[in-house]
C-alpha cells in the first residue's frame, strides 16, 4: 500500500489525494502535523530522499527563522529543524515501496 504523507489544509496535498482517488489507488495517509515526524520516520524518508530535497525553503516556517539559523544549517540542524517543525518537509511525499515521490503537480501519479 502506498503511503501518502501530507498536511490537510495543504492546497498541493489535497490535490495529490484527489488524483489517487480518482484513479482508484488505495493509499494511506499520514498527516505530518497530526501523526508528526518522528526520528525513524524521518531518516526512512532520509534514506530514500536526500535531506536538501525534502526541506521545503518555500514554506511560512523556513521564511520565520532567522537569518542565523538558515546560514548555519548543516545535516543534523537540519534533521533537528525537521523534527521540531514538521511542516518545514516538502509535500507531499508518496511512499511507493523503496521510491519516495517529493511534491506533486498534476500528471505526476499517472504511471501509478
Amino acid at each position: 500500500m502506498l503511503t501518502l504523507y501530507v498536511i490537510k489544509n495543504c492546497d498541493t496535498c489535497r490535490r495529490a489525494r484527489k488524483a489517487l482517488d480518482e484513479k482508484g489507488i488505495p493509499f494511506q495517509v499520514h498527516d505530518l502535523r497530526e501523526d508528526g515526524l518522528s526520528a525513524p520516520l524521518l531518516e526512512h524518508i532520509l534514506h530514500r530522499v536526500p535531506l536538501m530535497e525534502v526541506l521545503n525553503k518555500r514554506s511560512t516556517t523556513w521564511r520565520q527563522l532567522d537569518d542565523e539559523e538558515k546560514e548555519n544549517l548543516d545535516a543534523n540542524s537540519a534533521r533537528e529543524l525537521l523534527l521540531a517543525h514538521p511542516t518545514l518537509l516538502k509535500r507531499p511525499l508518496l511512499e511507493n515501496g523503496d521510491e519516495i515521490l517529493v511534491g506533486y503537480r498534476d500528471g505526476d501519479y499517472d504511471s501509478l
